[in-house]
């Protein structure tokens, strides 16, 4: 082991419920992909759909009430400061963040949108068969048509920004050699100490269970 590796410092930087929220949510979206292209499998899909729902709205009553990395006021940051990062990039300098960098913040800003698109329209599609969504009867036949047209529209856009994701996940990994899956994995880094001006404040998994049932109770009210 080298002198240099044995100054790590071992951080948290993720709770267990923001990891828990997202290596569930990519298990549900390949599951939702696939039960979308099997006409058998659409009352799958449809109770898919409620998952997804309830896994966006906890993620944004976690981006209020969280540990201190998965804040919205931590990430998200403004268009000038995603701008200078990105400069800084293409400059072959890599800034320090313990959380979401600015142009990362945004990503998970745009995901967040495409989903909660996806999951809402969802509710009020049909497919012209068989398969309604719960809220299909509080619209019209032309607007749910409608609305089924930006399902499917959004689902695309929705496979292009996690395919940016997943490129940009890689390019840290391979050019950077920053490993972003491994904390998403463990909720740990190890960094040098001096890049580690103080350690993020988390707080109680239960708590994410709280909004976790707040979320779900939202969605049980919606469709029932």
């Amino acid at each position: 082991m080298t002198e240099k590796s044995t100054t790590l410092q071992t951080i948290v930087v993720w709770d267990l419920p923001t990891r828990l929220f997202h290596w569930i949510l990519v298990a549900l979206i390949i599951a939702q992909w696939w039960t979308a292209e099997q006409s058998s499998t659409m009352d799958y899909h449809v109770w898919g759909g409620y998952a997804v729902l309830t896994l966006v709205l906890f993620r944004l009553i976690w981006g209020f009430f969280g540990s201190e990395t998965v804040l919205f006021s931590d990430f998200v940051r403004g268009p000038g400061a995603a701008l200078t990062y990105a400069k800084t990039l293409m400059r072959g300098e890599t800034p320090h963040y313990l959380g979401h960098n600015p142009m990362g913040g945004w990503s998970i800003l745009a995901l967040l949108i495409l989903l909660l698109i996806q999951a809402g329209t969802g509710l009020f599609a049909n497919d012209d068969i068989m398969i309604e969504g719960p809220l299909y009867a509080w619209v019209s036949k032309d607007t749910s048509d409608w609305l089924t047209r930006i399902h499917h529209l959004n689902f695309n856009l929705l496979l292009a920004m996690i395919a940016i994701h997943l490129s940009a996940v890689f390019f840290y990994l391979l050019v950077k050699r920053e490993n972003l899956i491994h904390p998403m994995l463990s909720g740990r880094k190890r960094l040098p100490p001096e890049q580690v001006d103080h350690s993020p404040r988390m707080v109680s998994p239960w708590l994410g269970l709280a909004a976790l049932m707040v979320a779900a109770a939202s969605v049980w009210l919606l469709v029932r």
